[in-house]
């Protein structure tokens, strides 16, 4: 009974593991001579028993009519058929029905799975015309033209080139070819445009240097209207060239900050119509504010804010008093004290070396497959139609694919380093065709799970706090996604990821070099679904911003970036007549209550849609950017943002164990980048690709085998310090506190080099003279 609750099916008793049956045999107090297979007649009596005390009714064929209904209708908007499993599981069970064989339900999903897309697919081609038709069928015909300007199935799925003029010239061309698809221009059709812009195409052919000033200019700054607006004989006319620059540059604006939308579009969409309806957000408010020990009105929200904002000023200028944490030099400038670096002790190094000893050697691929042992993790993997893989050893085919791209080596390399057990095509297949990102990130959820259920990693954090920080990775130049980073110098994109105090990655991004790293900040805590839940969130300077502590707040998360320019933002304080005598050179400004009090909803209906997971913080963060100035939501978060950064802040320079703490978790994250360029030694830690969907990729391949290298050291160094302990050493918690899984000495990253001398080669004789012939000609 116990299992048919927790599987929804009654398993065979064969397949109850051993260790189930000595429990019960424990608990129960029987003797060996009682069976713990019954026969059938008892099994078939004990069965119906069950199903009659637990009020569920055998799968039969009206509950086949249910499902088949319900997965016909949800296999209208969902493809995978693993969802569509779900989706009839869900009815099942809802309905008090037993759960049949998974081949039943597997047989009867992708019999309606077929019939609907059949469907789908002769409702789409009644809609083609036989020119459209034909234009289809061109895009699978091979071509062996490289410069072929017609469009084929390759031309649609490249990416654009780099952003350049001849890159421009190539991504022109390739949209001009895919409009001679019907009449492209009837989906168009419904965009509004604005009157300047409609003022400029109309305008677009003339090439004239003035055009007539017939369109309002006032949302153009007047730096923009010096260059735009000329006078000549008394009347004022607009210059063309600096017209249509100045007027696709606010447009630019007006997309990155909401202002404007574009129908149908993903990144630039119209964002308020993501978020969760006025309906469906007052239910959820008291019980969201309940949670996080928030007021549930603006008014005593706002209250709250103001005495807590109030008390943490009066607390830090009473520790300043005794002391003296910041001093104030001769520009005015408040300079914070140095903190000093612990260095490591003799013991810890001794430790180090006693458990380094004891660590067997391994190559990377011996710790795949330990872990493959362990967790059966490349069962994640497998073909997107969510059936089972057609190839041989899949799971040793999934460890090589892993391995060589994680480890950056690529098919061609891996397949001449595999002594003929695999080629370069079985790899890359295996990567197109059976893995993805969300795959990867399962199999790296199962890593950290196991990793989590280990006590040495305790001893380093609680898993209550991570850090985010960036590392570049070089790509190629010619790659829309490549970009010159300042801080870092050369091109390249970011791999930025939220790195647990217990040293294990939980997350990561591939974003460009250009993108502010703040945008991105929270989506990791968000799409982290392992069993390590941090609640505080480090970072360095790179990410932080106002909004980001609003919205950070607003969703219960600690954020403790370590600032370096501290000094240089706004420390408001909770009213305008309120001094302080030990701190009050680091206020600057006073809070906006009303505006947040106004605002108070909105971003309580923004923090819940995020919740809901109706739209990501990344791409709110992307529109409440610094560029949002007409936003007032912008100018909401602004301020509430302000108003936790000055708590933070102040607590931040009275502090010193915090920002002990700070520096120690934002120094992992800086040794985890390294650990990484350790692991992803192949072709120097450049990413040979071009496609945003594989440089993802790429990044989640090195996660998993940097996870599985980390959770390998783990248990070798929980072996080795049990076997230390039992030879009576003692050692301390701080010893192991000092240490982490970042150890790399005692791994053959390049596998086993052989010398053999019993191999022979043919004699050197006979290549040295080449055919007299010639020579003769």
């Amino acid at each position: 009974m116990q299992s048919f609750q927790r599987l929804g099916y009654f398993p065979h008793p064969e397949l109850v593991p051993i260790a189930v049956i000595k429990h019960l045999r424990l608990c129960l107090k029987l003797q060996d001579w009682v069976k713990a297979i019954p026969s059938e007649r008892q099994r078939y009596t004990y069965l119906q028993a069950i199903r009659d005390y637990l009020k569920v009714k055998q799968y039969d064929k009206a509950a086949q009519r249910l499902i088949a209904a319900l997965v016909a209708e949800a296999a209208e908007v969902k493809d995978h058929p693993a969802d569509l499993i779900n989706v009839a599981i869900e009815e099942l069970v809802k309905e008090r029905y037993e759960l049949p064989a998974f081949s039943t339900l597997d047989r009867l999903i992708r019999h309606i799975r077929s019939m609907v897309n059949n469907r789908l697919f002769a409702l789409c081609s009644e809609g083609l015309s036989i020119n459209e038709q034909i234009y289809l069928d061109q895009l699978l015909a091979v071509t062996n033209n490289e410069l072929d300007e017609n469009a084929t199935l390759n031309l649609l799925k490249s990416p654009p080139k780099s952003a350049k003029l001849s890159g421009m010239k190539l991504l022109q061309s390739k949209f001009d070819v895919l409009m001679t698809f019907g009449d492209a221009k009837r989906l168009l059709q419904s965009i509004a445009i604005i009157e300047a812009l409609k003022f400029v195409l109309e305008n677009q052919h003339k090439r004239a240097k003035y055009l007539p000033f017939e369109i309002d200019l006032d949302f153009i700054s007047s730096n923009w209207r010096a260059l735009v607006v000329e006078e000549i004989d008394g009347t004022e006319v607009l210059v063309r060239q600096q017209l249509e620059i100045c007027i696709f540059s606010n447009l630019a604006t007006e997309f990155k900050t909401g202002d404007a939308c574009v129908v149908g579009s993903s990144s630039y969409a119209d964002f308020r119509e993501q978020l969760l309806s006025h309906a469906e957000c007052e239910p959820l408010i008291e019980e969201y504010c309940r949670l996080l020990e928030f007021p549930a009105n603006p008014d005593d929200f706002v209250k709250h804010l103001q005495d807590k904002l109030a008390q943490v000023a009066f607390v830090v200028d009473e520790i300043c008093a005794v002391d003296k944490q910041f001093t104030i030099n001769k520009d005015g400038e408040p300079v914070l004290k140095r903190i000093p670096s612990l260095a490591q002790t003799d013991e810890v190094e001794e430790l180090e070396s006693k458990i380094r000893a004891l660590m067997p050697e391994r190559s990377i691929l011996e710790i795949l497959c330990n872990v493959e042992h362990w967790l059966n993790w490349t069962r994640h993997f497998g073909l997107f139609s969510g059936s089972e893989p057609k190839i041989s050893d899949p799971a040793e085919r999934y460890i090589f694919t892993t391995f060589s791209y994680g480890c950056n080596l690529g098919p061609n390399q891996m397949a001449r380093h595999s002594q003929g057990a695999v080629t370069s095509h079985m790899i890359s297949y295996t990567n197109r065709r059976h893995i993805s990102a969300a795959k990867i990130e399962a199999a790296i959820r199962d890593i950290i799970n196991t990793y989590n259920r280990f006590s040495l990693p305790s001893c380093w954090g609680t898993g209550k706090k991570a850090a985010a920080d960036g590392s570049k990775f070089e790509i190629y130049e010619n790659n829309l996604h490549s970009e010159y980073h300042i801080r870092y110098g050369g091109y390249g994109g970011i791999a930025y990821h939220h790195v647990s105090d217990k040293y294990i990655a939980l997350f990561t991004h591939f974003i460009t070099c250009g993108v502010w790293e703040a945008v991105y900040i929270l989506d990791g805590l968000l799409k982290n679904l392992s069993d390590i839940q941090p609640d505080t969130l480090h970072a360095d300077t790179q990410g932080q911003s106002g909004p980001v502590f609003a919205i950070s707040y607003l969703l219960g998360i600690k954020l403790m970036p370590r600032i370096r320019n501290w000094k240089d933002l706004t420390f408001v304080r909770p009213s305008a007549d309120v001094t302080y005598k030990h701190i009050e050179p680091l206020f600057k400004g006073v809070v906006n209550w009303n505006l947040i009090k106004t605002h108070w909803y909105d971003m309580i209906r923004v923090v819940l849609s995020i919740k809901a997971g109706k739209v990501m913080p990344s791409t709110l963060l992307r529109k409440l950017g610094s560029y949002s100035k007409k936003n007032r939501l912008y100018q909401a978060f602004l301020e509430l943002g302000k108003v936790v950064r000055t708590m933070f802040l102040l607590d931040y320079v009275s502090n010193v164990a915090l920002r002990h703490e700070i520096t120690a978790i934002t120094n992992i994250v800086e040794m985890y980048n390294a650990f990484l360029d350790w692991v992803f030694f192949g072709k120097l830690g450049a990413i040979t690709e071009n496609d945003p969907i594989e440089l993802e990729l790429r990044l989640k391949y090195l996660d998993l085998v940097a996870s599985a290298v980390i959770l390998q050291n783990t248990v070798d160094m929980s072996l080795a310090i049990q076997t230390l302990m039992s030879q009576g050493e003692l050692i301390p918690m701080r010893h192991l506190a000092a240490m982490s899984p970042y150890i790399t000495r005692h791994i053959k990253r390049y596998g086993d080099y052989v010398v053999n001398l019993h191999n022979i080669p043919q004699p050197l004789e006979a290549a040295i003279n080449l055919p007299p012939e010639i020579f003769e000609t």
